[in-house]
C-alpha cells in the first residue's frame, strides 16, 4: 500500500467528519460524528506528522493537502481543548475552610439493564457513601437487588421500567416538591426536586437520561436535544442554586450540549479538569464523556472521579460538591443571547410537532 495515497485519503476523510457535525441537521448519522473528536484530533495529528516525516512539501498540491489537514486539527483541538486538564477551571475547587455542612457527595452511574452482577454496585455504594444516588437503566429487578443497599436512604423516587429508561433516585437528604415528569415522551422519565442540605439550605436537582440518536433507538437526536432545552430553560430562570446530571447521550463539546450550557446558564465540572470518558467501558479508544454534572456558578468542586467498573457499558461518575455562594460572581455565566434562547424554544417545539403528528401527548 502506497502510503501518501493513504494520508490524503483520510485527510479527506477527516475533512468530511470535521464539517458533518456543523451541519444543522437531527439525522443520527450525522449527530453521531460529534462523538469522536478526541479520536479524530489524535489520528490528524499523527496523520500531520507522518506527513512531514515521509514527503518534502514542494507541490500545490502538498501545500493544499497539509493547511486543509492542519486547519482541521486546530478546528478540532479547540473543540476538545477545554476539557484537557490545564487547570483553567470553569467551577472552581472548593476552599479547605469551606464549611463541610455545606458538602454534598453524588454518585451517578448507568447500570446497564441487562447487567446481572448487582454486587459491584452494591460495593461501590458502601464504598464511596454518596449523600444522593443517582441509577439510570433501572427496572424493578435492579430495584430489588439494591434494596439492602439503600436502606440507608430514607428519601427516594423510584421510576423503574424495562426500557431501559428507568431511573432511581436516593437521597440523605431530605427531598421537597419532588415529581416525574415525561418533558419529551410518555416512556422517558426525568427527575426533579429540592434537595435541602443539612444547614436548611436548599439547591434544585433535575436528572435526565434521554434517548441517544442511533438507529436502533432513535433514528434522529430531536427528542435528546429537546429533553436537554427543556432542562436549560428552567435552570436559566433559577431561584435556586440548580445542579442538572445524567447521561445525556451527548458529549459535552457537541453543538447541543454547548447550547444547553449557554441557555442553562451553567458550568461544566469537566471544563480545565479532564475527559473523565463515562463510556464504553469495553472499548481502549471509543471512550467518550457521556455522563455529565452541570451546575449554577454557587457550587464549587471538592473531588471529581470516574467511579469502579460494575460491569455496566458506562463507568460511574463521583462528584463531591460544595455550596459557597459568597464565591458566585468570580464564575458567573453569561445570559443567552436571543438568537441561543430562540434555537433552544426551536428544539423543543420541533420534538412537540413531532410527537403531536405521532397523536402522543407530552409533558
Amino acid at each position: 500500500m502506497r502510503l501518501k495515497p493513504f494520508l490524503q485519503g483520510f485527510g479527506m476523510l477527516a475533512v468530511l467528519l470535521t464539517l458533518l457535525p456543523i451541519a444543522v441537521a437531527d439525522f443520527w448519522w450525522i449527530r453521531i460524528f460529534d462523538f469522536p473528536h478526541i479520536q479524530l484530533t489524535i489520528l490528524t495529528f499523527v496523520a500531520i506528522v507522518i506527513y512531514f516525516i515521509k514527503f518534502d512539501i514542494k507541490w500545490l498540491q502538498d501545500y493544499i493537502f497539509v493547511t486543509v489537514l492542519i486547519s482541521c486539527f486546530i478546528f478540532q483541538l479547540v473543540k476538545i481543548y477545554p476539557y484537557l486538564p490545564h487547570s483553567n477551571f470553569e467551577v472552581g475547587g472548593s476552599s479547605s475552610t469551606s464549611d463541610k455542612s455545606n458538602n454534598i457527595i453524588f454518585y451517578s452511574s448507568n447500570v446497564f439493564q441487562d447487567n446481572t452482577n448487582s454486587s459491584l454496585l452494591v460495593r461501590e455504594i458502601a464504598i464511596n457513601d454518596p449523600d444522593v444516588l443517582l441509577l439510570m437503566e433501572t427496572n424493578k429487578r435492579w430495584m430489588n437487588d439494591i434494596s439492602g443497599a439503600i436502606s440507608k436512604y430514607p428519601y427516594k423516587i423510584e421510576v423503574p421500567l424495562d426500557n431501559t429508561y428507568g431511573m432511581l433516585l436516593y437521597s440523605k437528604l431530605k427531598m421537597k416538591d419532588a415529581k416525574v415528569q415525561y418533558l419529551v415522551s410518555d416512556s422517558i422519565p426525568s427527575i426533579h426536586t429540592i434537595l435541602i442540605l443539612k444547614n436548611g439550605k436548599e439547591i434544585s436537582f433535575h436528572a435526565i437520561h434521554p434517548t441517544p440518536p442511533m438507529p436502533q433507538e432513535n433514528p434522529s437526536s430531536t427528542d435528546r436535544d429537546a429533553e436537554m432545552m427543556h432542562l436549560a430553560v428552567m435552570a436559566m430562570d433559577r431561584k435556586l442554586p440548580v445542579i442538572v446530571a445524567g447521561d445525556f447521550n451527548d458529549v459535552a463539546w457537541s453543538q447541543t450540549s454547548v447550547l444547553f450550557k449557554n441557555v442553562s446558564r451553567l458550568l461544566d465540572v469537566r471544563i480545565g479538569r479532564g475527559f473523565y470518558n463515562s463510556f464504553n467501558v469495553s472499548s481502549f479508544i471509543l471512550k467518550w464523556p457521556l455522563d455529565h454534572f452541570f451546575v449554577s456558578e454557587e457550587f464549587r468542586v471538592s473531588e471529581i472521579k470516574t467511579g469502579e467498573s460494575i460491569d455496566s457499558d458506562h463507568f460511574p461518575f463521583y462528584i463531591s460538591l460544595s455550596l459557597e455562594p459568597e464565591k458566585a460572581t468570580e464564575q458567573k455565566a453569561k445570559y443567552p443571547t436571543e438568537n441561543q434562547l430562540k434555537r433552544a424554544i426551536d428544539q423543543i417545539e420541533q420534538a412537540k410537532k413531532a410527537r403531536n403528528e405521532k397523536g402522543m401527548a407530552i409533558e
